[in-house]
């Protein structure tokens, strides 16, 4: 029986629609938080090495949600849990982190923001191969317009980078597939738990090996003593870690409980719109190519997530059932 929520109008409005609404919503911030990153990586970047800038966006992130995490350990009840959560934790916080800290020090931002949206297609082959979820048509092109997309972007606005495009690149791909690993982890095993509990919880499990990494020699400390605008580059780093990592988890992971992976992913392919506006406030100029494939991405995030009847006689089964809470 579908559930129906009065609204202020007295009308009645389905619970799936308002979490379709809200799915949408979160997928906006999330685009805008995320999109941001990049250049907070590069700003760490100008007094810490790639190792200190990721550690420190967990160690950061750990610390703020440190809190809820102790209130919520009781929610984790299975030993299995606890091994997805520290999974969770590392191969999908912390080691993503250093990949694309690492992957800057050669890259451009605005060329790890774009590679980025590899993330749909990544979660897309993960779930295929190794959680047994199905495709529809749909998905498959609403995700191979998004990727051309992106690939428009690239060839429209980063042609110096291409020609200079080296072996980091596979980081970022790496991390892609973390991710992509991530979101099917959290949809199959985790369903059940609330956002927060496992956005902190998963954080506070990353929490000793940052705090090891950053204070274990004590390199970091004196770097803050003695590099010029090294405090500067720390409070980039930390609000990355609060907001891109901590506040921007709890939101991902409410998403991809509202919804499904591959919607929740699809913020990779919002995430390179904002890198290009971050490139106009900086002055930087935006080619007819630009344009062309934010459109295009746009138009491939409709297609796979378009709310529609499944024909009767569809080849592939729908991806995945609306997730409607209690």
């Amino acid at each position: 029986m579908r559930t129906l929520l009065p609204d202020h109008q007295g009308k009645h409005v389905k619970a799936s629609d308002r979490h379709l609404l809200l799915a949408w919503f979160l997928l906006i911030i999330l685009s805008l938080i995320w999109g941001s990153s990049f250049i907070l990586i590069k700003k760490g970047l100008v007094s810490f090495n790639a190792g200190e800038v990721g550690n420190l966006r967990i160690f950061s992130a750990g610390i703020f949600l440190l809190p809820l995490a102790v209130a919520n350990l009781k929610s984790v009840n299975t030993r299995s849990e606890w091994l997805v959560i520290f999974v969770v934790g590392l191969f999908g916080s912390l080691v993503p982190a250093l990949l694309y800290a690492k992957a800057q020090t050669q890259l451009s931002s605005s060329l790890t923001g774009i590679l980025n949206s590899l993330t749909p297609l990544m979660t897309l082959l993960i779930g295929a191969l190794f959680f047994k979820r199905p495709v529809t048509k749909r998905i498959g092109l609403g995700l191979l317009v998004g990727f051309i997309g992106t690939i428009v972007l690239i060839v429209g606005g980063a042609r110096a980078n291409l020609g200079g495009i080296n072996l980091y690149v596979f980081l970022v791909i790496g991390a892609t597939l973390l991710y992509g690993l991530n979101l099917n982890l959290i949809k199959t095993y985790l369903s059940k738990l609330r956002a927060v509990g496992i956005t902190s919880i998963s954080l506070l499990m990353a929490l000793p090996i940052s705090g090891y990494y950053l204070f274990y020699d004590g390199s970091f400390l004196e770097k803050l003593q003695t590099v010029p605008g090294a405090y500067w580059s720390l409070a980039y780093v930390m609000v990355l870690g609060i907001a891109g990592t901590a506040l921007a988890l709890i939101l991902f992971n409410r998403l991809v409980q509202l919804k499904d992976p591959v919607f929740a992913s699809s913020v990779t392919y919002l995430i390179p719109v904002v890198v290009i506006i971050w490139g106009v406030i900086d002055e930087e100029v935006l080619l007819l190519g630009h344009y062309l494939g934010i459109f295009i991405i746009v138009v491939g995030i409709y297609i796979a997530n378009y709310s529609s009847k499944p024909p009767k006689n569809k080849t592939f089964p729908r991806l995945s059932k609306k997730i409607i809470n209690k």
